[in-house]
């Protein structure tokens, strides 16, 4: 789900280009469950801690079924104090 106006506005405030060896760099993305258009990127620090909604129903090829919502930035919590995805099973609090 597209972030709204002032979503996106309150995240690009605290945005930084990526340093040299980004994590994703060469990876490519699409626009929409299982679309071939690749999108434009850039790619930045990820040093930004996000809240979100996610249901984890998976289909039987083991894609996410829903979309994963934007709750709010957490600027209170740093990216060195969340586990990366999937390296943690239980949900964060907060």
């Amino acid at each position: 789900m597209p972030l709204r106006p002032e979503q996106a506005r309150q995240i690009s405030e605290h945005l930084a280009p990526a340093d040299p060896g980004h994590p994703w760099k060469g990876v490519r993305f699409v626009s929409s469950w299982g679309s071939r258009d690749t999108l434009d990127t850039t790619l930045v620090r990820p040093d930004l801690v996000a809240e979100i909604s996610a249901d984890r129903a998976i289909d039987r090829g083991g894609i996410f079924r829903h979309p994963v919502r934007y709750k709010r930035l957490r600027l209170d919590t740093g990216a060195q104090d969340v586990p990366a995805f999937g390296h943690d099973s239980t949900a964060a609090a907060g």
